[in-house]
């Protein structure tokens, strides 16, 4: 099998982690993982230094590495396909699944069940991660798009940068918020006393999500929101919520630990999600209905009509300012 590559030529005095991060639409770990892996040429030399200073009209090379033969999983699960074509796949992915390997991940993954059906994915990623564009934490379930080809994969990436693929999240929080509409401005890092959360840290990535009210349960102690991610930065929506004393039903790990909350999911949704097909360049939205956990929950502690009334997508889209979208 050809492997796939790509050249560009350089404008300005620039390193190399960030010149190919502007132009691949990648973070600068990625970039940092392909030049350590001798994929990046600088005029035909291979070069492993991520800091290289580069000239202007230096062309550099990339040859993006081949998916290598890895030990079958066992798959016993399915995933529900939203959508697929030559460039891109969209699923709705279930909770309790993981979205990539790790070495503390012992069961299947969604990047196995990828590679157990035979689609073809982008490389761009690195080894284990194929076509994987944004992630959805463990627990989380809903709406994602995987890219099938390298070209599709920078074309959703730059996206994901200037902010035109977007998503918006259902979520049960406890107690209510007390506006109709807050944004949460803040920036998020990894937890200074427990490394497996993250955190409000000034220096940390700038983090930006904003929550509106849907719906009071027949109790009036939780809420139904709906969240509106501007960044995507890991345990956003739990975090900014936990800023606020406020948590989703479900969450252990952000959550205030009360015997009463003994679901065995989060109630984390992302529900829709919008962007600009890379090949087409229309403008697709795609909604991944919710599981029957979260069906049943929300049919228990909400009035139904009202829910699924208030959950059209269109009515979310119409909630968020045109600036919004």
């Amino acid at each position: 099998m050809r492997q796939e590559e790509s050249y560009f030529t350089t404008d300005e005095a620039i390193r190399l982690d960030v010149f190919l991060s502007q132009q691949l639409g990648q973070t600068r770990n990625q970039i940092i993982q392909l030049i350590e892996q001798e994929c990046v040429e600088v005029d035909g030399k291979a070069t492993a230094k991520a800091g290289l200073k580069l000239k202007a009209a230096q062309t550099v090379r990339i040859r993006f590495p081949e998916q290598k033969s890895t030990p079958p999983q066992e798959i016993d699960f399915d995933v529900e396909i939203l959508y697929e074509d030559d460039d891109i796949l969209v699923i709705n992915k279930p909770s309790s699944l993981t979205v990539h390997p790790a070495p503390s991940v012992k069961e299947p993954t969604l990047v196995d069940w990828l590679k157990h059906k035979g689609i073809a994915l982008s490389t761009l990623s690195g080894e284990e991660r194929h076509g994987i564009v944004h992630r959805l934490d463990r627990g989380t379930s809903g709406a994602m798009v995987i890219a099938k080809n390298n070209e599709a994969h920078e074309a959703l990436s730059l996206q994901l940068q200037d902010k035109t693929m977007g998503r918006f999240y259902l979520a049960v929080v406890n107690p209510q918020m007390k506006e109709t509409i807050t944004i949460i401005d803040r920036p998020i890092g990894r937890s200074s006393h427990n490394r497996l959360k993250m955190a409000i840290n000034e220096n940390g990535k700038n983090a930006k999500t904003e929550f509106r009210k849907l719906l009071m349960s027949h109790d009036e102690t939780e809420e139904l929101i709906v969240c509106k991610l501007y960044t995507g930065r890991t345990h956003q929506i739990r975090v900014h919520l936990e800023s606020i004393s406020r948590h989703i039903v479900g969450d252990h790990l952000y959550g205030s630990h009360t015997k009463s909350d003994k679901m065995e999911r989060i109630l984390l949704h992302a529900y829709n999600l919008y962007f600009t097909h890379p090949t087409t360049k229309e403008r697709v939205v795609f909604t991944a209905s919710l599981d029957p956990v979260m069906e049943d929950y929300l049919n228990k502690h909400f009035d139904p009509k009202e829910t699924h009334a208030l959950i059209d997508p269109l009515c979310i889209e119409r909630l968020f300012s045109s600036e919004s979208l």
